[in-house]
């Protein structure tokens, strides 16, 4: 009786611990809250689907197997209006993913020398830049967007192309570029033009562990040249010309041939990279100036050139504190994307709602948006985390 008195004491005792103890007591918070959690996920996800088949709703995702019934104006991928919606799903991703990358690449561009030049001594190019970015940033994307639009669709009408060199014409319905041929041959042209790519970083990556032995350095930016221009020209002639350019043609009432890129296309992609470029200029500029002063002053005392200094010295050490919030920046543009919807773009959003007012799956359509920028937000963070982590500076 004396034992059996002592183990329901010291049992007790135990229990009491658990809630006294902070440790304890914070894991039974936490389990408390994650089954509140799935208790309450599992009451919406019930009542979710009795209201769908209260409303005479299938809920699933066998309606991407169905006839679309609509056309597709911009496709990277063959598509017809008797293709499936998930053929015309995968259209607007393709669509989405274009403007992003370019978008990325124009704001790159546009956001490092706007910065740089912030920070010029010249005071003209100094202030100018400055109204540039502050106007920019502090006009909704929106705006911006339509009124790209607005001054596209105001260029003169197809019969009044505006055209360079008889090949690319300029009209409201859009810019008509030249279209290429791709022939037998044109294979190993492409093929010259990547190798061009992965022989010029291999080359890089040897002359920068070269210079660290010897300090001698190499011209990569010829060699880079060299290697992605020269080559796959070589390759060109070489293999007979496998590619031949399209031009446009003029018709009595419209253009013949070439490749039409449209004026949505070409506003949500000025305005997207003019905004984030303007954010951009700040990372950088913000980037430059957190390098030490003491860093110029030493290369102004070697006698480098500026421009030498800003290359080699400035920015490799600025790159450092702009890639974390670069990598923010190149996620806003591209979730910014999506107000494509507002001058009729056919994103993945614009064509998403179109599949969802013919099908009526609403929340499929949903999680399809959601997977998608899911997708591509992380493996965009996955890349820059890899390059930030390549850059910083190794304790030796």
């Amino acid at each position: 009786m004396a034992r059996n008195g002592e183990q329901t004491q010291n049992t007790g005792f135990k229990l009491v611990n658990l809630w006294t103890d902070e440790r304890y007591r914070g894991l039974i918070f936490q389990f408390a809250l994650v089954l509140a959690l799935f208790i309450f996920i599992a009451f919406i996800v019930s009542n979710t689907i009795q209201n769908l088949k209260t409303a005479g709703l299938a809920s699933g995702y066998s309606f991407i197997f169905d006839t679309a019934s609509f056309d597709i104006n911009q496709r990277l991928i063959e598509y017809s209006s008797t293709s499936t919606y998930g053929r015309a799903i995968i259209v607007g991703g393709l669509n989405t993913i274009v403007v992003a990358v370019l978008g990325i690449f124009a704001s790159t561009i546009i956001g490092f020398f706007a910065g740089i030049l912030r920070l010029s001594n010249n005071f003209l190019i100094s202030r100018l830049v400055t109204v540039y970015v502050e106007f920019i940033r502090n006009v909704p994307v929106l705006l911006q967007i339509i009124f790209w639009w607005v001054i596209l669709l105001a260029l003169p009408k197809v019969r009044q192309s505006l055209s360079i060199g008889d090949s690319i014409f300029l009209n409201n319905r859009g810019v008509r570029l030249p279209s290429p041929i791709f022939e037998d041959g044109s294979l190993f042209v492409l093929a010259a033009f990547v190798l061009g790519i992965v022989l010029s970083l291999f080359i890089r990556r040897w002359s920068l562990k070269r210079q660290e032995v010897t300090g001698q350095t190499l011209p990569i930016g010829i060699i880079s040249i060299a290697l992605i221009a020269v080559l796959p020209v070589l390759v060109y002639i070489i293999a007979g010309q496998p590619i031949e350019f399209q031009a446009p043609l003029r018709g009595k009432f419209n253009l013949r041939g070439g490749l039409n890129i449209t004026p949505e296309f070409v506003a949500l992609w000025l305005a997207l990279s003019t905004y984030t470029a303007a954010f951009i200029s700040e990372i950088v500029r913000s980037g430059i100036l957190s390098v030490s002063s003491g860093q110029k002053e030493a290369a102004r005392a070697l006698g480098l050139k500026q421009n030498i200094t800003m290359r080699k010295i400035v920015l490799p050490q600025a790159l450092r504190v702009i890639i974390p919030p670069l990598t923010s920046q190149y996620l806003n543009l591209t979730k910014n994307s999506s107000l494509a919807v507002a001058i009729g773009y056919q994103d993945i959003v614009s064509i998403g709602d179109t599949v969802l007012n013919q099908s009526g799956q609403a929340l499929e359509m949903i999680s399809i948006f959601m997977a998608f920028y899911l997708t591509l937000s992380l493996a965009m963070s996955a890349f820059m985390n890899w390059y930030n982590e390549k850059i910083k500076l190794v304790e030796r």
